[in-house]
């Protein structure tokens, strides 16, 4: 089945390509939508964010987009709003909810950067206890809903990015289970979609999506549904692997949204 892409960033953020360009490549794939998802302002970091100015300048374009292209895709304008983000989401089509740093000790620790900085924050912030990092990680996660309001949970996992084959931690380990058990119980009751988001896998960072099986069947058998996302910075990532991930997940027994008002906001 085609489906559409709705976690996707352009020059806008920390994206490669234009969202005219972004559209083009959608339509080369016959992908019936596409949702952009432009970071939300974030005034502590603006290297990978949309600026204040050129939020409005986003919007603007999508909306011309929209218009441009109707008939031919359906195009929507959506945010990703980080946990940490101040910006207003009032206006988008919907909202997706992430966590990209924690707040401790009065600094802000990127949590998808690299591995080099997750184990220097757990030497600095956590003594050297990478599972208390961790477990401040979806503790935060917990939150996400309740912050921005989103109809979507962003990549759940994010926090085991850099983890491929177990790398920097056990996810089997008792504490990591505990710490993204209780964030998943505290979602759930909200009823946003969690994402199955083949970003890392496009990026070659991971070799399976957000979030990892155990966590899938756990939401699966508690009643969430999902959204495939492909967390696109480039055309070629748009929609990547959906077939393959999509049919993993509905193996599983995983719901999947497929149609458009799947979390207007």
């Amino acid at each position: 089945m085609t489906r559409g892409d709705f976690h996707v960033h352009t020059t806008f953020c920390d994206g490669a390509e234009a969202p005219e360009d972004m559209v083009r490549a959608a339509l080369s794939r016959a992908l019936p939508a596409i949702g952009f998802s432009g970071h939300s302002h974030t005034a502590f970091d603006e290297s990978w964010c949309m600026s204040a100015d050129g939020t409005q300048r986003y919007r603007a374009e999508i909306a011309r987009l929209r218009q441009k292209y109707a008939g031919q895709i359906a195009v929507y304008c959506g945010v990703e709003q980080d946990l940490l983000s101040d910006a207003p989401t009032a206006g988008y089509d919907y909202v997706i909810g992430s966590v990209h740093y924690l707040s401790v000790d009065g600094d802000y620790l990127p949590v998808d950067e690299s591995a080099a900085d997750l184990l220097a924050g757990a030497r600095q912030h956590f003594g050297g206890d990478l599972y208390a990092l961790i477990e401040a990680y979806y503790r935060a996660v917990a939150g996400v809903a309740e912050a921005t309001g989103c109809g979507v949970i962003g990549h759940f996992d994010l926090i085991t990015k850099f983890n491929e084959g177990g790398a920097l931690f056990d996810e089997s380990h008792p504490r990591y289970v505990r710490a993204w058990q209780a964030a998943a119980d505290a979602l759930l009751p909200c009823g946003a979609l969690f994402e199955i988001n083949t970003g890392a896998i496009a990026r070659a960072k991971r070799s399976v999506p957000y979030p990892a099986a155990p966590i899938l069947d756990y939401l699966i058998a508690r009643g969430a549904r999902f959204l495939l996302s492909g967390d696109a910075h480039a055309g070629a990532g748009l929609a990547y692997g959906f077939d393959t991930w999509g049919g993993w997940a509905a193996a599983r027994g995983a719901e999947i949204v497929d149609t458009p008002d799947f979390c207007i906001h």
